[in-house]
Formats: C-alpha cells, sequence, structure tokens
C-alpha cells in the first residue's frame, strides 16, 4: 500500500526512474480498488446496464489515469527506455517485467539503490 501512495504523491511526474515493485504494486492496488467500485456499483444497482460498471467506476478511475500513465512512464526510464514505450503494448509489458538498469542512467539514479539507503538510515 506503501507504493500506492508513493505514486499518488508523485501524481504527474514523468520524470525520474520507478522500480519494478512500485509498478506493479501500483497496479495491483489501483485493480482492487476499480473492482470494489465495480461490484460496488453493481451492489448499489447504479451500474450502467450491460457494462458492469457505473458512476463510483468512473470517479475512481478518471482520476487514476494521469498517475497511472506517469508511473509507467517512469517504469520505462528505469530500463532505459523512452516513455513513449507505453503505446507498444506486449513490449511494454516486457519491459515492466525486465530489471531496471543498476546505477545511474540517462533518466536518474538507480532506485534501488536510492530506496536502500533510505533503509540504512532508518532508526
Amino acid at each position: 500500500m506503501i507504493w500506492y501512495f508513493k505514486v499518488l504523491k508523485q501524481y504527474a511526474d514523468f520524470n525520474g526512474r520507478a522500480r519494478r515493485k512500485e509498478y506493479w504494486m501500483f497496479a495491483l492496488f489501483n485493480s482492487i480498488f476499480a473492482w470494489g467500485a465495480m461490484i460496488l456499483d453493481n451492489i448499489f444497482g447504479i451500474a450502467i446496464e450491460g457494462w458492469g460498471y457505473g458512476p463510483l467506476y468512473i470517479l475512481y478511475m478518471l482520476p487514476m489515469i494521469i498517475p497511472g500513465i506517469a508511473v509507467g512512464v517512469r517504469r520505462m526510464h528505469d530500463v532505459g527506455k523512452s516513455g513513449w514505450f507505453l503505446l507498444i503494448p506486449i513490449y511494454n509489458l516486457i519491459l515492466a517485467f525486465t530489471g531496471g538498469e543498476k546505477g545511474t542512467n540517462q533518466y536518474g539514479s538507480d532506485p534501488k539503490e536510492v530506496s536502500v539507503k533510505e533503509h540504512d538510515n532508518l532508526p
């Protein structure tokens, strides 16, 4: 859940890098909340007939578009690719599962090194 909130804090930040864990934990919790909104739409009987979702789902998903794209772009940066690779679905999926480049690349420092340093400074 920490990773989900980290992405929300970087709402429209398309710079830097996002490690695999950040990307996939956001995807997991985003999916859980979206399914929850869809289920609530159906329980309350406000789902659009034949579609399976309604206003709660839409109200949740609309604001999640920008952070979803932003974390995807940062994930592409972590593997050394431009954010435009998000437009190639199959290759994008392969890159999302690929480990990030070690050390600093043209998009910033290695997020794994940063989190290890942050972890070492904890009391």
